[in-house]
């Protein structure tokens, strides 16, 4: 996540994993592929920022788990309610 989203999620009070957020690809590809895929998306002005920022693993099926600044762990929820309308 850009520092400049997180400080501002932080001005205003908002989860920044539970914003509308447009133009974002979450991809999931085989483990021997993902480097390759993020090599071919860094290629286009649109992905030069892609990240890997995950695994599927075995262990807790079904939840997201998401490591934090300090070191531990959270589990995603899904989202409750509505979420911001958009504005464009």
């Amino acid at each position: 996540m850009k520092e400049e989203v997180r400080a501002a999620c932080e001005v205003l009070g908002l989860d920044p994993l539970s914003v509308a957020n447009e133009g974002k690809l979450l991809m999931f590809v085989a483990p021997g592929d993902a480097l390759r895929v993020l090599e071919e998306m860094r290629k286009n002005r649109y992905g030069k920022d892609a990240q890997i920022i995950g695994e599927v693993i075995p262990d807790h099926r079904g939840r997201v788990i998401m490591a934090t600044a300090m070191g531990g762990t959270r589990i995603i929820d899904m989202p409750l309610g509505e979420q911001l309308p958009r504005i464009c």
